[in-house]
């Protein structure tokens, strides 16, 4: 499955669970984050995976260069915009042909 229907079928799941998308793709100087969503006054930025291996888990494939990269984007994306929010989280979803895995609040 290509990174573009994993995507879109994240923010459909996530959709269908009350989130409002807020943007897909969002790039910054520092990199992009797939998806950014609120739901109930939380900001939640989302690393989407797709693949169907299932030795290697979703945050495995996420690196301390990723991370970095990840936390900077968000950083941007706050100070770039007037959002009211009570407080920030990350997620990542994976997406493989057996379905979705949303993994919320994940601490890198």
């Amino acid at each position: 499955m290509n990174w573009k229907k994993a995507e879109k079928l994240a923010a459909d799941y996530l959709k269908r669970k009350g989130y409002r998308i807020l943007e897909k793709n969002y790039k910054a100087p520092y990199g992009e984050i797939d998806i950014v969503a609120m739901k109930k006054k939380v900001l939640i930025f989302v690393e989407v995976k797709s693949g169907s291996g299932k030795r290697i888990k979703p945050l495995d494939r996420i690196d301390r260069r990723k991370i970095k990269r990840m936390l900077a984007t968000a950083q941007h994306f706050i100070m770039s915009k007037s959002l009211h929010f009570k407080r920030v989280r990350f997620d990542v979803i994976e997406v493989t042909p057996s379905g979705i895995t949303h993994i919320e609040e994940v601490n890198f």
